[in-house]
């Protein structure tokens, strides 16, 4: 049975973290698949009407017409491939719900990085849920209350799936800092329901 918990004791931060979605050798052969064969991209941010490059490769694939934004940057859409429509259906059944998309991001290694957000967009709902799956090196993902600072960290390892869902993006934000301790690569999957108007 898959091992599941919810987190205690942080109101409004409603997650729940499922362990090892999948066998190793399948969760080692999804992070080499998805290392090899998604298109990533070097993307790019406006902040304060500069442009800046992102700490991380990042890609975005999605049932055909569904567009994401954020930061100002449309990212240009794929369509799902082999192995992330594979992974999308096990995400599926284990949340229990659909989705019709998923950003990708590649922390090449410590030095990659996503700065404090919460994905709030208009887009994704008053409250939103987003499946993150963790492939490769563990990473620490730190969230922090959007009020009073509280923060908490989770570890998040290889084939760990942690649900985002309820009020968590009203009330927190999340990120993931640089380390100089890592020097292998994690990738990091978000699917996602994007509400078209």
């Amino acid at each position: 049975m898959l091992k599941k918990y919810e987190l205690k004791d942080y109101p409004n931060l409603d997650i729940t973290i499922y362990e090892n979605i999948e066998h190793v050798s399948i969760l080692n052969n999804w992070q080499e698949a998805c290392l090899q064969n998604i298109n990533w991209v070097e993307g790019e941010i406006k902040i304060f009407g500069k442009t800046h490059k992102i700490p991380r490769l990042q890609a975005w694939y999605s049932d055909d017409g569904i567009s994401y934004s954020y930061s100002g940057k449309v990212l240009d859409q794929n369509i799902w491939n082999k192995e992330l429509f594979e992974i999308k259906l096990l995400v599926e059944s284990v949340c229990k719900c659909t989705f019709n998309s998923v950003l990708a991001n590649l922390y090449r290694n410590g030095s990659d990085s996503m700065g404090l957000h919460a994905d709030d967009e208009k887009e994704l709902g008053l409250r939103p849920l987003i499946a993150s799956l963790s492939l490769g090196e563990e990473r620490e993902i730190t969230f922090k209350h959007k009020h009073d600072g509280t923060s908490l960290k989770i570890p998040q390892h290889h084939g760990q799936l942690l649900v985002m869902h309820g009020n968590t993006q009203k009330y927190w934000k999340h990120e993931i800092k640089k380390t100089k301790k890592i020097k292998k690569p994690r990738i990091n999957l978000t699917f996602r329901n994007i509400i078209t108007y």
